[in-house]
């Protein structure tokens, strides 16, 4: 180029992490879904549908300068919230109130780039407040459902301020007919089976029927003694979906 250096555009990842099996814990990618439909980036973007690898994606981090996080984020805000954070905060909010697993997990991938010395330069985290995530099978509720084209437009609006070309595309793309139904949320929510032909809640027929006493069980070991507690961080959420439906 007239021997000039061209500059480098910026490696980005746009990352959808969640669950879509989990109700709303699927927000992050039905989110990343509806942006590769909607929007054409240059080839330096890579939009990804990250699901609960956990480390696995640690590469990904790496190789990015920019990204951009979908997820289902417990700000201890009212369900359907949206929040964006930014920067050095982001780590932190993954890990304050986690609704699943895989936020532990990122974590981990992002002190593991940085370890590494390969932390991207720009972070953002776009997160929804859940309302629901104890229901298998189930699918986004009404509000988070809602909250994805804001979502979208947050995006792009902080990646053109990046200096990223982000466009709509002329049509949306089309989804494969013949990829599994729950790769398109449509058919998901009407192929499904109901509540009523699979149960939802893995255990509820067992933990809160009444027939079980679930507790402490202390187990010897040679003479001393080893409690397992139960995982008490979905409390919140099994008590609201069980005093609506009372």
């Amino acid at each position: 180029m007239s021997g000039a250096t061209a500059k480098r555009l910026p490696h980005v990842l746009i990352l959808g992490i969640g669950n879509l099996l989990w109700a709303d814990e699927g927000f992050g990618v039905r989110a990343v879904e509806a942006f590769q439909q909607r929007y054409h980036t240059p080839d330096s973007v890579r939009v990804m549908d990250g699901g609960t690898q956990g480390v696995y994606l640690v590469q990904e981090v790496r190789d990015a300068d920019l990204l951009v996080v979908f997820d289902a984020i417990d700000y201890g805000l009212p369900p359907g919230t949206l929040k964006l954070i930014e920067g050095e905060a982001v780590p932190k909010y993954l890990g304050v109130k986690k609704v699943s697993l895989h936020q532990t997990g990122f974590q981990e991938v992002l002190a593991l780039a940085e370890m590494l010395g390969d932390y991207p330069q720009q972070l953002l985290l776009i997160g929804v407040q859940p309302e629901e995530i104890e229901d298998f099978g189930g699918s986004l509720r009404p509000a988070i459902k809602a909250q994805i084209e804001p979502a979208l437009q947050h995006a792009v609006a902080y990646l053109r301020h990046q200096g990223i070309a982000v466009r709509p595309r002329s049509s949306p793309l089309e989804i494969d007919p013949y990829a599994a139904a729950i790769d398109d949320i449509r058919r998901y929510e009407t192929e499904r089976p109901g509540p009523e032909q699979a149960c939802r809640l893995g255990d509820e027929r067992v933990v809160w029927s009444g027939t079980y006493e679930v507790g402490y069980r202390p187990a010897d070991l040679g003479g001393e003694f080893l409690q397992v507690g139960l995982d008490q961080h979905l409390d919140s959420y099994r008590r609201a979906r069980f005093e609506r439906e009372e």
